[in-house]
């Protein structure tokens, strides 16, 4: 079993629950927040098999360079300073674990 699948998946729950977490809350970032996360859910839980061949890491890529851009775009994350924090962090380590999974692949 691979625990980079089981990271993802727990960073894609993370984000479908923060998307209700009061105080960062707003259309935007609800929308935003559970579309990436149930991505990340779907990616992460293709990638547990171990020896799954699949190339998971290009849309985990993808979507924590997005949660980091849109960590800094007012009209999705507003006024919410939590909001802005919980993108960049969980997106910085989205993006670490898909580069440690692309290593992986290609060694």
């Amino acid at each position: 079993m691979s625990w980079k699948g089981w990271v993802a998946l727990i960073l894609g729950i993370w984000f479908i629950v923060a998307a209700f977490i009061p105080g960062m809350l707003g259309t935007a970032n609800l929308v935003n927040d559970l579309i990436v996360g149930i991505v990340l859910a779907i990616v992460g839980f293709m990638m547990i098999p171990s020896g799954s061949t699949w190339q998971g890491w290009i849309i985990g890529l993808i979507g924590g360079v997005w949660m980091i851009i849109a960590a800094f775009i007012p009209a999705i994350t507003g006024s919410h300073t939590y909001s802005l924090w919980n993108d960049l962090i969980v997106g910085i380590i989205v993006v670490i674990f898909s580069l440690f999974e692309r290593s992986k692949k290609s060694a």
